[in-house]
């Protein structure tokens, strides 16, 4: 996930890893301001990982310290982005 606030020309970044069905919650992977972010979102694209441009939740997840499970008050957003994302590949997978 990212974000480019106006105001703040240093782009945001989060990387969340979610194992599947057992995992109690995805975690923040890495995270960064700037070059960092870019960093982040390049190897995104080079690994076929979607990116989810939200301010708002990138602004959340930054918050939360490095390999620690996301906060159960964001459970409902980021299961319902995992959905999306699951829907786009299936939808990909069949294109």
């Amino acid at each position: 996930m990212s974000d480019n606030e106006v105001g703040d020309v240093r782009r945001r970044a989060v990387a969340l890893a979610y194992s599947g069905e057992h995992a109690d919650a995805p975690r923040v992977v890495a995270k960064g301001y700037g070059n960092v972010a870019e960093r982040v979102i390049e190897l995104a694209n080079q690994e076929g990982i979607f990116v989810h441009d939200s301010p708002e939740l990138v602004a959340l997840l930054m918050q939360v310290d490095l390999d620690a499970r996301i906060p159960e008050s964001l459970y409902q957003v980021i299961a319902e982005l995992l959905v999306w994302i699951g829907q786009i590949d299936r939808s990909l997978e069949k294109g």
